[in-house]
C-alpha cells in the first residue's frame, strides 16, 4: 500500500443525497486509506503528488462477476458471436482450419437459441476432419464439440451439444487442446491492466477449475495490479474449509488485497441454452427436453451446500437465471440463515424480489446481457419479458444491486454496464422495458462495491475522470445521450490502495 496526494480533484456524490464542495479539493492517501478530503491538505510522507485540474473523482469500479481465466483467452478464439445459422459456424470453422490446418479451434460466442434448427456432432466433423473442434456458447452453458474433441476430453460421443453440469465439468480440461499460453501471467496481466483502463479497481473471479494457488502464483508473477476476490465451487470447497478461509481473508501467498470471495453455485441453466429453470413453459417448449428448464440441483443439495457453506464462514454466490430458480434460492437461503447474492436474477416474481429484501440477500446482476438477450426473451418468454432485469424493482424493494458483466458474455466494461442499466438499448430502438432503468447516479452507485462518496476512511481504491460521471450537462430525459456518454467513458487514473496502476496518455 502506498502514499499519495491528488490535488485539485472535483468530488462526485455518489450517493442519493450526498452533497459535495463546488470546488476542487486535495484528496490524501496513506497506507492505503483515504485520510484527508480539503483544500490544501497535506502531503503524506513520500506520496506522490498528482495534480488532477479539476478532473472528477469516484470510488474505484468493480466488476463483481467475471471468468477471468475465459475473458483473458477471449480474444485468441473464433468469434462467432455473429453467427447466424449453423451454416455461418461450421463455414468460419472450416476457415480458421484453412488458415491454421496445425490447430485446434476454440469458438466463442453463438446464440444457438436464435437458429431455426438444432446442430449435430456430425456436421461439424464433415467440415473440420481430425482437427479438434470446441464451440462454446455465448452463454457459456453448452459447447458444440466435433467427435475428435469430444474423445481427447474424454467425453461420450454423441451428436448433440455438451450442456450445463457435463460441460463445467469438462472445461477446465481444454488446457490439454490449447495448453496454458492463453492465461500465462503476461495474459492476465494485459486483461488488468485493460481493466484498469476502464476504471475498475476490482473484480471476483468465478472462474470454472482454478484453484486458490494458482492465484497465489499469478500474484508472485506481477498479476497483483487490482484486488481480486476469488470464489470457490463445490469441487474446492473442502479444501477451502479446511484451509480455515472464509470470505474476507487475505488469500495465502498474496496479500490483503486478494481474499477469499463466496461459494459459487449454478442452480439453473441459461436463456439461450434454454435451461433456465422457469415456472412456466418456454415459448417454444415443444422443441425441449424439458419444457421449462430446470434446476441443477435438488432443493436438498441446494440447501445443504449453502449450509455448509455458511457455518464455515463463507457468503454463497448464487447462480439463478429463471424465475423458479429465483425463488427456490431465495427459499435456500431463508431455511439456512446463508448470506450473499442472487447471480444473474434475469426473470424474477416481484413478490420474490420483496423476499430478496428482506432477507439480505444482494442482487448481482449483469445489465449487457438485456442488450443481446430482448428479442430471444420476447420469443420464448413472451409477457414475461417485464419481470425481466427488474432493476427499478430491485430499487424500490430496498435491494442492494452490484453491477458486473459475466465476462466473457459480455465485455469486461464497467461502463457499458451502466450504460445498458440506463438506457436498455444497444440500437436505435426505444429502450426495452425503460420502466425498470436505472438513473445514471444509481448506476454508478451499483458499480462502486458499495462505497459512498470519497471521503476520509475510504479506501485508497479511486479513479479520476475527464468527464463528470454523472452526466449533469445533458438531458437525463434522453436515455440514449446518456448511455452512449457513458460508453466513452474511461480512465485518466485508477488508483488501488494508494498506488497508481494505470495512467492515460495524456499528462496529469
Amino acid at each position: 500500500m502506498s502514499n499519495l496526494l491528488i490535488r485539485n480533484a472535483r468530488l462526485v456524490p455518489v450517493g442519493v443525497t450526498d452533497a459535495v464542495p463546488d470546488a476542487p479539493v486535495d484528496v490524501a492517501v496513506e497506507h492505503g486509506v483515504v485520510t484527508e478530503v480539503r483544500p490544501g491538505a497535506d502531503r503524506p510522507d513520500g506520496a506522490e503528488v498528482i495534480d488532477a485540474g479539476g478532473r472528477w473523482l469516484v470510488p474505484g469500479l468493480w466488476d463483481q462477476h467475471v471468468h477471468l481465466g475465459q475473458w483473458t483467452l477471449a480474444s485468441q478464439r473464433l468469434d462467432l458471436a455473429g453467427a447466424r445459422s449453423p451454416e455461418d459456424a461450421t463455414r468460419a470453422v472450416a476457415e480458421r482450419i484453412a488458415a491454421y490446418p496445425d490447430q485446434p479451434v476454440i469458438g466463442w460466442g453463438h446464440r444457438s437459441a436464435g437458429w431455426d434448427r438444432d446442430v449435430t456432432v456430425s456436421e461439424l466433423d464433415a467440415v473440420s476432419g481430425d482437427t479438434p473442434v470446441v464451440l462454446i456458447s455465448g452463454d457459456a452453458h453448452h459447447a458444440w464439440l466435433n467427435t475428435t474433441a469430444l474423445m481427447h476430453l474424454a467425453m461420450p460421443v454423441r451428436d448433440s451439444v455438451v450442456r450445463e453440469t457435463e460441460w463445467f465439468a469438462a472445461y477446465p480440461r481444454l488446457v490439454t487442446l490449447v495448453g496454458t499460453d492463453g492465461t500465462s501471467p503476461e495474459a492476465y496481466r494485459r486483461t488488468l491492466d485493460a481493466a484498469a483502463a476502464q476504471g475498475v479497481v476490482g473484480l471476483v473471479d468465478f472462474e470454472f477449475g482454478g484453484g486458490r494457488e494458482e492465484w497465489a502464483e499469478r500474484w508472485a508473477q506481477g498479476c497483483d495490479r487490482l484486488r481480486v476476490r476469488w470464489a470457490t465451487y463445490a469441487d474446492t470447497l473442502d479444501d477451502v474449509i479446511a484451509a480455515g478461509l472464509r470470505t474476507g481473508d487475505m488469500l495465502p501467498g498474496c496479500d490483503a488485497r486478494a481474499t477469499m470471495g463466496p461459494l459459487k453455485i449454478i442452480s439453473d441453466g441459461s436463456l439461450n441454452t434454454r435451461t433456465a429453470w422457469c415456472c412456466e413453459p418456454y415459448g417454444d417448449a415443444h422443441r425441449l427436453e424439458y419444457p421449462a428448464g430446470q434446476p441443477n440441483l435438488d432443493g436438498a443439495e441446494l440447501r445443504e451446500l449453502l449450509a455448509r457453506a455458511h457455518a464455515a464462514g463463507l457468503e454463497v454466490a448464487t447462480h439463478a437465471i429463471g424465475d423458479a430458480a429465483v425463488g427456490e434460492a431465495l427459499a435456500a437461503y431463508a431455511d439456512t440463515g446463508a448470506r450473499g447474492t442472487v447471480e444473474h436474477a434475469q426473470m424474477a416474481r416481484r413478490e420474490d424480489v420483496r423476499r430478496m429484501a428482506t432477507l439480505g440477500i444482494r442482487a448481482s446482476v449483469q445489465p449487457a446481457h438485456l442488450l443481446d438477450d430482448r428479442d430471444l426473451t420476447e420469443r420464448i418468454w413472451g409477457e414475461r419479458s417485464e419481470r425481466c432485469f427488474a432493476f427499478r424493482w430491485m430499487l424500490e424493494d430496498g435491494v442492494a444491486l452490484a453491477l458486473g458483466s459475466d465476462a466473457p458474455v459480455s465485455p469486461l466494461d464497467p461502463w457499458l454496464a451502466m450504460a445498458a442499466a440506463v438506457h436498455r438499448s444497444a440500437d436505435d430502438r426505444a429502450p426495452w422495458h425503460p420502466e425498470q432503468s436505472l438513473t445514471v447516479r444509481e448506476a454508478l452507485a451499483a458499480s462502486v462495491d458499495g462505497q459512498p462518496t470519497v471521503a476520509p476512511g475510504s479506501p485508497g481504491d479511486l479513479v479520476l475522470l475527464d468527464r463528470d460521471p454523472l452526466l449533469r450537462e445533458l438531458d437525463h430525459a434522453d436515455t440514449s445521450a446518456l448511455g452512449t456518454a457513458l460508453r466513452s467513458m474511461g480512465s485518466a487514473l485508477t488508483v488501488v490502495a494508494g498506488r497508481p496502476v494505470h495512467r492515460s496518455a495524456e499528462p496529469l
